[in-house]
């Protein structure tokens, strides 16, 4: 996305009164939450989450129970909530998505509805309430297939995917309203994200939980796709710098040297629980389209000062261990399709 920055810096910016953070309570909002709480106490975090299968209270009950943020249940693509949230707001950060691949090529619509319309409406009470600060997080995979070199924040966007086309479009929107209303966004695109609380439809945490479960490991085609890993942590701390540091108006990709393919994070996880990789996967039919590589440059960033600092493969047994730990609340809630 290519546009002229809008004259106002964040550097140094420090005085966040009220955050709306919609998607608080899943994976990635969680960690997002904790950190902007941690990095602004006095502010007051809203968090807005539709609270489906993904989300989970836990995730959050020790921020809500200490008053450090509160939580509303509710839709992104409710105007009339969004617009009332927003108001009095010094930042919003829209994280909310549907995110799972998989399931968008059977509920394509409902992508868009969420993904495109829901980013169209917290746009829409952003500028009816005039917040003066929004980050817009949407993903690497908006440029497509990669299969040499990395992706620049100018590249153009080449979706695939009912996923990835539903985030494009939602990216198209924030374009028009950065043209023609000059409202001050800044858009991220990250690599993959993982870390504790991710709901085991993604490659990971379905690894590991199955498992646990005793069953066999799915594994799409051949399992040579290739992805890029980010810890859910670092790119919470990317979001803080940019809220001091961004210039509304540009995307900054976050991005990680973690680069395996499926079949290797599969191995991983295997060795860490003593198993055989050959008994323990099933080699299941791949997707309709399923891209062979990501791979983003994060150099925009790092000249802002963030760096990825957690590796995937030192962070591993960690979350193996908070999936063990968590098992039973988990397979209370965890449909496998």
């Amino acid at each position: 996305m290519s546009f002229i920055p809008i004259v106002l810096l964040w550097e140094g910016f420090f005085g966040l009164r009220k955050i709306l953070l919609t998607g608080g309570a899943g994976f990635i909002g969680s960690h997002v939450a904790e950190r902007l709480c941690g990095a602004f106490p006095g502010a007051e975090v809203v968090i807005l989450d539709k609270m489906t299968y993904a989300a989970d209270y836990s995730y959050i009950t020790d921020l809500v129970t200490q008053g450090q943020a509160k939580l509303v249940v509710g839709d992104v693509c409710d105007y009339e909530l969004c617009n009332r949230l927003a108001s009095g707001c010094d930042l919003v950060i829209h994280a909310a998505a549907e995110s799972h691949v998989d399931r968008s090529f059977r509920s394509s619509i409902l992508f868009t509805q969420t993904n495109t319309l829901g980013t169209h409406t917290v746009l829409e009470a952003c500028r009816s309430a005039g917040v003066p600060r929004i980050i817009h997080v949407s993903t690497d995979e908006v440029y497509g297939e990669v299969l040499a070199g990395d992706c620049i924040e100018t590249q153009f966007l080449n979706p695939t995917n009912p996923y990835s086309s539903s985030k494009a479009a939602a990216e198209m929107v924030v374009s028009g309203y950065l043209h023609s209303f000059k409202l001050p966004i800044i858009t991220v695109r990250a690599n993959n994200i993982f870390g504790i609380r991710q709901y085991p439809e993604k490659l990971i945490p379905r690894a590991i939980m199955s498992l646990i479960a005793g069953n066999k490991i799915p594994l799409h085609g051949n399992g040579a796709n290739i992805r890029h890993y980010l810890s859910a942590h670092d790119f919470a701390d990317a979001l803080v710098l940019l809220i001091e540091k961004g210039i509304p108006g540009e995307a900054y990709n976050i991005g990680s040297p973690d680069e395996y393919a499926n079949k290797f994070v599969v191995e991983m996880i295997c060795r860490e629980f003593g198993a055989d990789f050959e008994a323990s996967v099933e080699m299941v039919q791949d997707r309709p389209f399923n891209d062979r590589r990501y791979s983003i440059s994060w150099k925009k960033i790092s000249e802002l000062g963030w760096e990825p600092r957690r590796s995937l493969l030192k962070e591993l047994p960690r979350i193996i261990k908070w999936y063990r730990d968590n098992s039973n609340h988990i397979m209370g809630k965890l449909v496998f399709d």
